[in-house]
């Protein structure tokens, strides 16, 4: 994995709260059980590369931007225009 493919806990968090998602949310949509969202977001634990992936998967589907530069680390929500 990459350096600027990988996401920290606080960004998932962040992520989770422009989207008004819950935890269990996020599990679902990543196809996990709540316990490594859990974990990752707390950053209690080395997360596994396919964890990572999944997550950041669901999330950029939902719209997130993963903001990943030297002194940058965010998330950016693109919205869809109302027509």
């Amino acid at each position: 994995m990459k350096k600027q493919d990988v996401i920290l806990g606080r960004q998932v968090r962040a992520a989770r709260a422009l989207l008004n998602w819950s935890q269990q949310m996020l599990a679902d949509e990543a196809s996990l059980s709540i316990t490594p969202i859990t974990r990752l977001e707390n950053e209690m634990v080395d997360s596994r590369g396919s964890t990572l992936v999944l997550v950041r998967q669901a999330l950029e589907r939902a719209g997130i931007e993963f903001v990943n530069e030297k002194n940058q680390v965010g998330v950016i929500l693109t919205v869809a225009e109302e027509e």
